[in-house]
């Protein structure tokens, strides 16, 4: 996928997709590339964020999910782990005001409790903030894994048919979908994945199952609105069919 849109074309305009997931990939790569530390990769690709979501909710995409701390990125080093919480609070602290000027709702999936207190705080305070807003819904994917995920649902599942409040015989992917972490959100109908990577990394198994997928050759740091635009027309040029004809 290359990019030279400076701006969409209406038929782009008018087909645009409700729910865009990222998997936001190669900040450490762009750093070594640039001869920086990782955490500068970080940084660049938190202004990248910050343009991206600026960009959705002006187009009036109704949700953007950020794929921004996986369960697996625990097992990096504790000084990167450890910069990275510092630099989530950071951003929380600066951009709540921004979004919340723009109308951004911000919603968390994932392992919350794994996350350290202080930054437990910090988002805690910042959905609080935005939480009146309808604009766009903002859902940043922490301590997230898709598996996790689902190993959690069907233990949620597991309580109630324990206790007889369910029949396993209810069970349906409906009823499934209701335990899952994005039970408020309809699945994506776009997934872009940055840096060239063809996979998923266990990023919403369950909801990417008819999900457009966008791969780009940009590294996170460097994919602003024109490899946005050009991820949106490659939306546009698809026709999804859902299994039928």
């Amino acid at each position: 996928m290359t990019a030279h849109a400076a701006h969409l074309s209406p038929e782009a305009k008018a087909s645009l997709p409700r729910h865009v997931a990222v998997i936001m990939d190669g900040n450490g790569r762009w750093a070594r590339q640039q001869h920086l530390p990782r955490i500068e990769g970080h940084r660049a690709g938190a202004e990248s964020a910050r343009v991206i979501i600026r960009t959705a909710g002006e187009l009036g995409i109704k949700y953007l999910t950020l794929y921004a701390f996986s369960v697996e990125n625990w097992n990096r080093p504790k000084e990167e782990v450890d910069a990275l919480m510092k630099y989530l609070i950071h951003y929380l602290k600066t951009e709540t005001p921004e979004l919340n000027k723009n109308n951004v709702r911000l919603e968390v999936i994932g392992q919350i409790y794994r996350l350290p207190e202080n930054v437990q705080e910090h988002l805690k305070k910042s959905i609080t903030t935005l939480s009146k807003n309808n604009g766009l819904t903002l859902i940043m994917a922490l301590s997230y894994g898709g598996r996790t995920e689902i190993v959690d649902a069907v233990r949620s599942i597991g309580k109630k048919v324990k206790t007889g409040e369910l029949d396993p015989v209810d069970i349906t992917e409906q009823v499934f979908a209701q335990h899952l972490y994005t039970r408020n959100f309809p699945d994506p109908d776009l997934l872009i994945r940055t840096s060239g990577e063809m996979r998923v990394s266990n990023f919403l198994l369950w909801q990417i199952s008819y999900t457009e997928l966008v791969v780009t050759q940009t590294f996170w740091p460097d994919f602003r609105k024109p490899q946005f635009f050009a991820a949106l027309e490659e939306y546009n040029r698809r026709h999804r069919r859902f299994g039928a004809v």
